[in-house]
Order: structure tokens, then C-alpha cells, then sequence
């Protein structure tokens, strides 16, 4: 896409710190690092988000995802480490292009600490379970 900044990265019209690169991928230091070694890892064909691409697009990228994440934590020398993926504004996507955020971690951070948890009430597990298998259908 023309105004894809992570498409312009690919094709090299903006400059980043290259970890590593393949035909189907290419991984990278994100700019804005919430720890050290914080890397994107985004696939080379243009797609917005993971329900968005092509299976076998979002297979490649899932694919290379362990051994990148194991180098980038042996790398930093890291107690463990996330993988996430945002899909959609609300869930913080700033590019629209999809990418996985590996993120380094160290025992007591305090990096993505808050996760608020709560407990469906009666019944409700069972009404949505039934709206997400229908709409797989």
C-alpha cells in the first residue's frame, strides 16, 4: 500500500534496525521500545489485521514468531516474554498493517501489569460462545 509506513519499510524507503528478514517476513526494532529489544515482526504483504489477511499469510508470520522471540530473549538476557498482536484502534493498532510486538521481559518490570479480569454472569459464557460460533459459520 503507498501510504503504508510498514509497506515502505519493506521496500526500504524508510530506514529501520533490521533483526531479521526473509521472503515472507521482516523483523525489526520498534522505535518506540517499551523494553529493550522490543522487536515488530510484520509480514510483507500488506494486510491490516489478523482476521483480515490471508491464511497462509498469517501462517508465515506465526511460523517464524518462536524462533524470533527465542533470539530476541536470549538476546536480551530476558526472564520471559510477550507476543501481542493489536487488531483495530480500540485495541491500540496505530499502523494498519498487521504486526506482532515481541516484548522482552524481566522478573518485576511492571510492564502490562493491569489485567482486569472479572467472572460472566449466569448464563452469559453460554450466549456468547453461541453468537462467536455463529458467526464462524
Amino acid at each position: 500500500m503507498e501510504d503504508c509506513v510498514f509497506c515502505k519499510m519493506v521496500a526500504g524507503e524508510i530506514p529501520i534496525t533490521r533483526v531479521y528478514e526473509d521472503e515472507v517476513v521482516l523483523a525489526f526494532l520498534d522505535i518506540g521500545p517499551i523494553s529493550d529489544g522490543h522487536t515488530l515482526v510484520i509480514p510483507k504483504r500488506h494486510c491490516a489485521s489478523v482476521h483480515e489477511c490471508d491464511p497462509d499469510i498469517v501462517a508465515g508470520v506465526a511460523g517464524r514468531l518462536g524462533s524470533i522471540a527465542g533470539a530476541v530473549a536470549k538476546a536480551m538476557k530476558a526472564d520471559g516474554y510477550n507476543i501481542l498482536c493489536n487488531n483495530g484502534r480500540a485495541a491500540g493498532q496505530v499502523v494498519n498493517h498487521m504486526h506482532f510486538h515481541i516484548i522482552p521481559r524481566k522478573t518485576g518490570d511492571a510492564l502490562l501489569t493491569e489485567w482486569r479480569s472479572y467472572k460472566y454472569e449466569k448464563g452469559r459464557i453460554e450466549e456468547i460462545a453461541e453468537k462467536i460460533r455463529e458467526s464462524l459459520a
